[in-house]
């Protein structure tokens, strides 16, 4: 494997606003009961376990495809993330349900990712969430460019070069991943522990 990046860099900074005990309103999708995605980050995580403390593996309980934020806990009006659920529920039921594959790796500066394909029905989901929290809030957080959906199924926990995590992938050609997306989830998440880790607030159907 050729990796996108010559050099890797620690995940787990904390970024603005961040610290331990800060919680964070976020749109994700997830993948409880996808034993097929489950299956391929399994693949991965057994290649990648040799590098030991390089890099944090994600376990399947919190595999999750970032969709988009609202706001930190205490910040955000609870009363009106009710109303952005309410709204995405109006949104997302004119999203059908489809699926997705999903794999294979890409080695970024900060994680292993697994591409989706095809991203346009995530992208329509992330345009119904965004649509709904700008009828509520006014302005929308985070920007709608620079969205590439993908699944990390570890994170680089140190600086250092790229070329150990690609040879530790190079004799891996695992099948890619197939996914049924039927709903996207409203969060509550952390990353008190380097890992992100959520309640669920609220799952919306899609159509």
């Amino acid at each position: 494997m050729t990796p996108d990046t010559e050099t890797m860099r620690n995940h787990w900074w904390w970024r603005p606003g961040w610290s331990v005990g800060r919680r964070f309103y976020t749109w994700h999708l997830t993948f409880e009961g996808q034993d097929d995605v489950h299956r391929l980050a399994a693949e991965y995580r057994s290649a990648l376990a040799p590098l030991g403390d390089l890099v944090t593996l994600i376990p399947d309980r919190w595999l999750h495809l970032t969709m988009q934020g609202i706001g930190f806990v205490g910040e955000a009006k609870e009363a009106d993330v009710q109303e952005i659920v309410r709204a995405a529920r109006e949104q997302l039921a004119a999203v059908p349900a489809f699926d997705v594959q999903i794999g294979p790796a890409v080695v970024d500066p900060e994680a292993i990712l697994l591409r989706v394909h095809p991203d346009g029905p995530v992208r329509q989901i992330r345009d119904g969430i965004r649509s709904a929290i700008g009828d509520v809030l006014g302005e929308v957080p985070e920007r709608a460019e620079g969205f590439t959906p993908h699944v990390s199924v570890a994170y680089s926990a140190g600086d250092g070069p790229a070329e150990p995590v690609a040879q530790a992938l190079v004799d891996l050609d695992p099948t890619a991943a197939r996914a049924r997306i039927s709903s996207a989830e409203l969060i509550v998440l952390h990353r008190d522990h380097q890992m992100y880790e959520w309640e669920s607030f609220a799952t919306v159907p899609l159509g």
